[in-house]
């Protein structure tokens, strides 16, 4: 089964909630990037009026697990998927319309393909930059991903 945006936003919903009540949606997809968005809005604000910084940390990361779990799909495999660590440097107030992008797709398919063939897990970093509406950055979000072959018990 393809991974689509609707797809996605729908997963959401069910295995997300909070993500989807904040307003992140997955806006596009494919094997190299993914872009996600969300508006700034009462429910997902700090205290500075701009947006929470967990909800920027929320967009970022589908920005980039999107990804992963689609190629994990198309691998036919069992693998897991874990963030093990991540990091952040905001820039400037998040206000307004934000778009994550992530275009680190290569990184995963060589992953997949090397814990498939080893049978040992991988990790590997992935960039998320989110813009506001003018086209300038807001933050950036890196996240170290493992994947593995689950075990078969």
């Amino acid at each position: 089964m393809k991974i689509t945006p609707g797809k996605l936003n729908k997963f959401l919903i069910l295995k997300l909630p909070s993500a989807w009540l904040c307003g992140v949606r997955v806006k596009e997809i494919n094997q190299e990037s993914c872009t996600v968005k969300v508006r700034h809005k009462w429910i997902n604000q700090n205290p500075f009026n701009s947006m929470y910084f967990a909800v920027q940390a929320m967009a970022a990361e589908l920005s980039t697990g999107a990804m992963v779990i689609g190629q994990i799909q198309e691998s036919g495999k069992k693998i897991s998927m874990l963030v093990a660590q991540n990091k952040a440097h905001f820039t400037k107030k998040a206000t307004g319309k934000l778009e994550f992008t992530c275009n680190d797709g290569h990184l995963i398919t060589e992953a997949i393909q090397e814990t498939i063939r080893t049978g040992e897990g991988q990790t590997f970093w992935m960039k998320s930059v989110g813009l506001n509406e003018d086209g300038v950055e807001v933050s950036t979000f890196e996240f170290e991903w493992t994947v593995r072959l689950k075990s078969k018990n």
